[in-house]
């Protein structure tokens, strides 16, 4: 065993210029919110043999939300998907275009669901889908999409300067030590 603390468990902010703590707390507002509407779903169920099906859109816009703001969150604070053993068996020249080219991928990836989630919305708009369970204008849960995306990207574009400005990229440490 090892007398160092495990850099997964320590709680480091990362060194961002925009604040994490509106993702934060839009993310458990919205978790908080998923949790109950899903209890109430469930109590409505098994107390009255009533489901509450119109629900499973607020669902599924509230998992929207969660997952995009938890890319946004990840992006920031430097622990997006990597595979680690490779990156740090390069030099520091190489990790610093890894990252780069990582940073490049997650931009290109986002921007990609910002403009076709942004042409879904304009045809959703345009068309006047509404959505199956309450008949409500379907583009407002789909605005959700290209508009958190461009948070992403807005991470991503941060994360990039941080590395391009930094003297020394780090070293990522494994989940698993080898």
């Amino acid at each position: 065993m090892s007398n160092e603390p495990d850099p997964l468990l320590m709680n480091q902010e990362p060194p961002v210029r925009v604040p994490l703590t509106f993702e934060r707390v839009v993310a458990a507002l919205a978790m908080g919110a998923l949790c109950l509407i899903t209890l109430g779903n469930v109590f409505a169920r098994y107390l009255t043999n009533y489901s509450f099906a119109f629900t499973e859109e607020f669902s599924i816009a509230l998992m929207v939300v969660v997952t995009m703001l938890g890319a946004s969150i990840a992006t920031a604070a430097d622990r997006n998907i990597r595979i680690t053993w490779f990156a740090n068996m390069l030099p520091p020249a190489g990790r610093r275009v890894a990252e780069v080219i990582s940073s490049l991928a997650i931009i290109t990836m986002f921007g990609l669901l910002v403009w076709l989630g942004g042409r879904l919305v304009w045809d959703e708009y345009r068309f006047e889908v509404t959505s199956p369970g309450l008949g409500e204008p379907q583009w407002v849960y789909t605005l959700a999409l290209p508009l958190l995306a461009a948070a992403v990207i807005g991470r991503a574009i941060g994360h990039l300067v941080r590395v391009w400005r930094a003297r020394k990229v780090p070293k990522h440490e494994s989940v698993e030590p080898i």
